[in-house]
């Protein structure tokens, strides 16, 4: 098997909400639910999307779901995001104004070509997906002459130092919200816009034994594309098979499309609801539930192998990592992860651990989240990747599968 499939996932999902369209490419054979119709019928596979955000299912051959196996990954990354008023003047420059989404390497996005995506609505409300991927902006750093300190250490202030440049004074542009309202097919400039700016290089498999792959979006569409291609994939089985791909992870899952707002409960409930079971059964359900969030681990790093614990070192291909953290920033615990651990073992698939040095501090993921919002014990795991929250990141080949294939195990236990 190769991951071509995932480099056209994430070619193709340069914001969250073309990764949820790209999410509905592979959900050919789900029927798509709106949250605004009646789901006294629901189908068997289905799925329902808002926003940014998309929850699949499967549900058991018949009868209330009596229990779920669900897999929970997020469609957003940290980048640029282009502010409602841009349009910027100075010096002969025609520049963009950016906001800094999520938690950035901030030189990562100096000197790369950078293309625009994601959302615009009109005065009625419409939406419109556009994404530009042909070069149009770029953050040039200042050349060393005029910085005769930065190799001794680069700073960078996000509001004056990251605003991309994308054409000259005398050049023939119009405003930013008429040149996007073109780039769309639109006749009019949109009144509103969440818009990403992200690095034009393809997906690409690289090393002189061809074992990694570089991309913008690792974190976390390469979890959201495993997710998918194991349900997509699994049959039908006496539980309920559920994956929720949620947004705003990087900044917090604070929203009505991330993990902390009701999203994930609300569906859980009206899928019980529409196989006639009581809201009793519902708490019974999701007692006897368990949940994988998958988000990428940092792998060991050659040139910085003294930030890692000795003992818990993430080898690129050597399989995903379960993430565990005493301190609840990941959600593990000795059952789930077990539960992780026979998933791969049914398969023969390998597995490692990743646990943050004492000194180091930890990051957090939707898994914390979602288990203290339903109290689903919840497992944290994740491909081993360098580069994390860069605008390219890296990981191995062979990791992707794995995950897919260990998710798919999990979700028919």
């Amino acid at each position: 098997m190769t991951i071509d499939g995932l480099r056209a996932f994430l070619d193709a999902s340069p914001s969250p909400w073309h990764a949820v369209e790209s999410a509905r490419g592979l959900l050919r054979d789900f029927t798509e639910m709106a949250e605004t119709d009646s789901w006294n019928e629901v189908p068997d596979a289905g799925f329902c999307v808002r926003d940014g955000a998309l929850i699949a299912w499967r549900l058991p051959v018949s009868g209330v779901p009596t229990r779920f196996r669900l897999a929970g990954a997020h469609t957003d990354s940290p980048c640029l995001r282009v502010k409602p008023r841009p349009d910027v003047h100075a010096h002969g420059w025609r520049q963009l104004g950016v906001e800094v989404y999520g938690g950035i390497l901030n030189n990562s996005w100096l000197d790369r070509d950078l293309g625009v995506a994601g959302r615009l609505v009109g005065s009625d409300g419409s939406e419109t997906l556009v994404n530009v991927s042909s070069p149009v902006a770029r953050v040039p750093q200042l050349a060393v002459h005029l910085d005769r300190e930065a190799n001794n250490g680069l700073l960078l202030d996000r509001q004056q130092h990251l605003v991309p440049v994308w054409g000259v004074g005398s050049s023939d542009i119009p405003s930013f919200a008429s040149w996007i309202a073109q780039q769309a097919g639109l006749d009019a400039p949109a009144h509103w816009w969440e818009l990403c700016l992200y690095d034009v290089q393809r997906a690409s498999v690289l090393g002189a034994d061809r074992s990694l792959l570089a991309s913008g979006r690792l974190d976390n569409q390469l979890s959201c594309w495993a997710a998918l291609e194991a349900i997509a994939t699994a049959p039908a089985a006496e539980h309920g098979l559920v994956i929720v791909l949620n947004d705003h992870e990087e900044v917090g899952s604070a929203s009505t499309a991330g993990a902390s707002g009701p999203l994930l409960e609300i569906v859980l409930e009206r899928l019980v609801a529409a196989r006639g079971g009581s809201r009793d059964e519902l708490h019974r359900a999701l007692a006897g539930s368990a949940c994988v969030s998958a988000d990428n681990a940092h792998a060991v790093h050659p040139n910085y192998a003294d930030r890692h614990d000795p003992g818990h070192m993430p080898i690129i291909n050597a399989g995903p990592a379960l993430k565990i953290n005493s301190n609840q920033r990941y959600a593990t615990d000795a059952p789930t992860a077990q539960l992780f651990q026979a998933a791969c073992d049914s398969l023969g698939l390998p597995w490692q651990v990743f646990v943050s040095r004492n000194n180091v501090p930890c990051g957090s993921t939707i898994g914390p989240l979602t288990a203290t919002r339903l109290g689903i014990p919840t497992a944290d795991v994740g491909v081993p990747q360098l580069s994390m929250h860069s605008a390219r990141e890296l990981c191995g080949v062979e990791d992707p599968l794995y995950l897919r294939d260990a998710l798919a195990a999990f979700l028919a236990g």
